[in-house]
């Protein structure tokens, strides 16, 4: 029998990545090709196939994403508990699979149905692959932020494939075609976890192992059998998205309270203190994506209407560079970034987390009002240039790099090891509000357009962006402002 890798030869690795960190990279490209393929396809589906206004498109969007990001609260708390990252993450990657096949049998009579497997799958799979990546590396590794930058990479080149696969399928050929492309990467993504898992070791093990094994298993049917209970209730809750501001508000309460209960029972001031920083930066996350993850709703429809199709030499579609320019930026700035924060950190001059995440909002800031500008590049029809657009994602991509896998390091890093699954949860819970939030925002803007051409689409879609442009500025000081609080609660940690 083959001897079982230790944690230890793991951690000790040489040069700048561990081995396993490129078969996590592969596992979690193919689920992100798969999840933001979907999520590329939502607003322009809903609004040209089931024929909803863009304002309750928008809100239907925001909903669907919010729920998808608040189970992975759960899956990362069931895996802590009962399940463990590695049969977590299977179950997940099996029940999207089904949901995807679903809306391909049937688009426009499945879909809902299709989307609530999708919630539960994500859910169990989305956490644990990001906490797995924390796991390949001691708690004081200074590599650990340039592991994360390089994963972060491998997400976007998934979202890079899938987002322009999928609207492309979708747009020209057929939705059937669409969904069907999504679970068959899926599979991929699995069929990659099984012939590398391996080679993990100990680590995404089961937390019950010190339970004789009917015990156990007794534990994980119970999750299994929950999940599959829960279908028609989230079935009922996207559907209907009055329901969806109750569900979260009760989610997010509970979860608060979770995160207080386990912050007291910590017991020592030093680990609290680092527990409560890593919750700040959590909040400030989910203003960011409040502001941030209008990609999928609101300029996917000014995309839809509002823009040419000239990139450059390119006559590209602009719904597929609305979904595929971010990852793409991010696939070739990622590595680079992540080389340059380990570049400075040698020569000890590399900015503390914090202000990274303060340059983060400056530049979500100046993203979004690039996006205004926009408007005073349109012709007499209200078409304006996509090369503009474009632009304004390669500046959102470098704010979202300055925070997004750095924030998934730093919360490792301030977490007890016991708590990673539910930092993680909490981690993505924020992405969660920040997409029902976003997508109210969205739909305040398409409100905003009361007349029925698409130069006061324009109009008002790029006011609502100047908007945005503001509030993450604000964002941006206060958290600079408060920087010092933050870092003396961080203590030791950078």
């Amino acid at each position: 029998m083959e001897q079982k890798i230790t944690l230890e030869e793991i951690q000790n690795f040489k040069g700048n990545y561990p081995k396993q960190l490129w078969y996590l990279f592969f596992v979690e490209m193919w689920e992100r090709f798969c999840f933001y393929g979907m999520r590329g396809v939502l607003v322009i589906f809903m609004v040209d196939q089931l024929f909803l206004k863009e304002d309750h498109a928008s809100e239907q969007y925001g909903a669907i994403q919010a729920f998808v990001y608040a189970f992975t609260f759960i899956g990362g708390i069931f895996a802590d508990k009962v399940l463990g990252f590695k049969k977590s993450l299977f179950f997940g990657g099996i029940v999207m699979i089904l949901g995807n096949l679903l809306i391909a049998i049937a688009p426009h009579d499945f879909f809902y149905y299709g989307i609530a497997f999708s919630i539960i799958g994500t859910g169990f799979f989305k956490p644990n692959v990001s906490s797995m990546v924390g796991e390949l590396y001691h708690e004081n590794d200074g590599r650990r932020d340039a592991g994360y930058g390089m994963f972060y990479a491998g997400i976007n080149v998934g979202g890079l494939f899938g987002g322009a696969l999928c609207v492309y399928l979708g747009k020209f050929y057929s939705w059937q075609l669409c969904f069907l492309s999504a679970a068959i990467v899926m599979f991929l993504g699995l069929i990659t976890f099984l012939f590398t898992k391996k080679h993990l070791g100990p680590i995404g093990d089961s937390p019950l192992l010190h339970l004789d094994v009917k015990k156990r298993r007794i534990r994980e049917i119970a999750v299994y059998a929950a999940s599959i209970l829960s279908l028609p209730f989230i079935f009922i809750m996207v559907k209907n998205t009055k329901y969806t501001d109750y569900f979260m508000y009760t989610i997010g309460t509970i979860a608060v309270s979770y995160f207080a209960y386990e912050l007291f029972k910590l017991g020592d001031a030093k680990l609290q203190k680092k527990l409560f920083a890593a919750f700040l930066f959590v909040f400030f996350y989910f203003l960011f994506n409040s502001i941030y993850e209008q990609s999928g709703g609101s300029l996917s429809l000014f995309a839809k209407d509002n823009l040419n199709d000239q990139l450059l030499f390119f006559t590209i579609d602009p719904n597929v560079v609305n979904n595929s320019s971010n990852t793409f930026f991010v696939v070739v700035l990622s590595p680079l970034i992540g080389l340059l924060w380990i570049w400075l950190g040698k020569r000890k001059i590399e900015p503390n987390t914090l202000i990274k995440f303060g340059i983060g909002f400056l530049f979500l800031a100046a993203s979004f009002y690039i996006f205004y500008l926009t408007k005073f590049f349109a012709d007499v029809k209200g078409i304006t240039s996509l090369n503009v657009f474009t632009f304004a994602y390669l500046i959102t991509t470098i704010g979202e790099l300055c925070l997004g896998p750095i924030g998934m390091s730093i919360i490792t890093k301030l977490s007890p090891k016991r708590l990673f699954g539910m930092m993680m949860g909490l981690w993505f819970l924020a992405s969660a509000f920040g997409q029902l939030a976003a997508g109210k925002l969205g739909a305040e803007i398409s409100r905003s357009n009361t007349g029925d051409t698409l130069v006061s689409k324009l109009q008002s879609y790029t006011e609502g962006y100047y908007q945005l442009a503001i509030y993450s500025l604000i964002a941006g000081l206060v958290l600079l402002a408060i920087s010092p609080f933050i870092r003396k609660l961080m203590q030791e940690v950078k």
